[in-house]
């Protein structure tokens, strides 16, 4: 099994080109398509500590459904509230996230995971 894995949505296109790049590069991975597939708060919070930002940096906020849940940039809520938002909505998490050996890549732009590779 790879060491390298991505948290991929097919419909998004800075997640195909990420895919893209591993592709080029000839690198196995694991996809993870969490929309089907959400991370656990756990795993999450860890993705978050890798990426060295905070819950909220994570979160879609442009995403019609962060609006609809009424939430704002501004709530005061914790990081594990911020989570458990994210894992109960996938939709909202940030994509793509790219892990290999313990670290973690935001593709955007998508040549940015190659920082971690």
């Amino acid at each position: 099994m790879s060491d390298i894995k991505i948290y991929h949505n097919p419909r998004c296109s800075k997640s195909r080109q990420t895919m893209a790049i591993l592709d080029e590069n000839n690198l196995d991975y694991q996809v993870v398509q969490y929309l089907e597939q959400p991370p656990s708060e756990k795993e999450l919070a860890n993705i978050l500590k890798m990426l060295g930002i905070s819950a909220l940096e994570l979160i879609r906020t442009k995403e019609k459904l962060f609006k609809e849940l009424g939430l704002s940039k501004s709530d005061e809520r914790t990081e594990a509230q911020w989570i458990k938002i994210m894992v109960d909505n996938p939709k909202l998490i940030e994509r793509p996230i790219v892990i290999s050996k313990g670290k973690a890549a935001l593709g955007r732009p998508p040549e940015s995971v190659l920082t971690i590779l």
